[in-house]
């Protein structure tokens, strides 16, 4: 009887791992080049930015506006540990109001009232194509 337990619980164990590791991943499209920043008339305020979410350790999804969603991908995991409730923190460099490039961007996420900041390695402007292809939790 006990030998039937320990193999109902590894083959539990076996059947759930490979649940986990054929989870796909939460973005359909691969992350941008780095350094990918937004063509001209696609360029965005910090100011504009209604909503976000956090697809992964380096992804964050902003809603501008109310009506495009951009993915802004970081370096260095420092969304790991975030949820989409934490308070994100943007800033514009010193005299520049527009984002256009990664460089454009400085933002920290807020945990606990500490913020941590992150350097922006892309963003793009998603297509409604990929924006209908999110998981609804997905969508900021």
């Amino acid at each position: 009887m006990k030998l039937a337990v320990v193999a109902l619980a590894l083959s539990a164990a076996a059947l759930s791992g490979s649940a986990f590791a054929a989870k796909p991943p939460p973005l359909a499209t691969p992350a941008p080049a780095p350094g990918t920043g937004l063509p001209a008339g696609q360029c965005i305020r910090s100011s504009e930015i209604r909503n976000h979410t956090i697809a992964d350790r380096n992804t964050l999804l902003i809603d501008v506006r109310g009506k495009d969603t951009y993915r802004v991908t970081m370096n260095g995991g420092c969304l790991a540990g975030a949820i989409s409730s934490d308070p994100i923190i943007t800033r514009s460099p010193p005299g520049a109001s527009i984002i256009c490039k990664p460089i454009d961007m400085d933002i920290a996420i807020s945990r606990g009232g500490f913020p941590s900041q992150c350097i922006v390695d892309s963003i793009v402007k998603l297509s409604p194509e990929e924006v209908a292809a999110l998981p609804r939790k997905l969508k900021p």
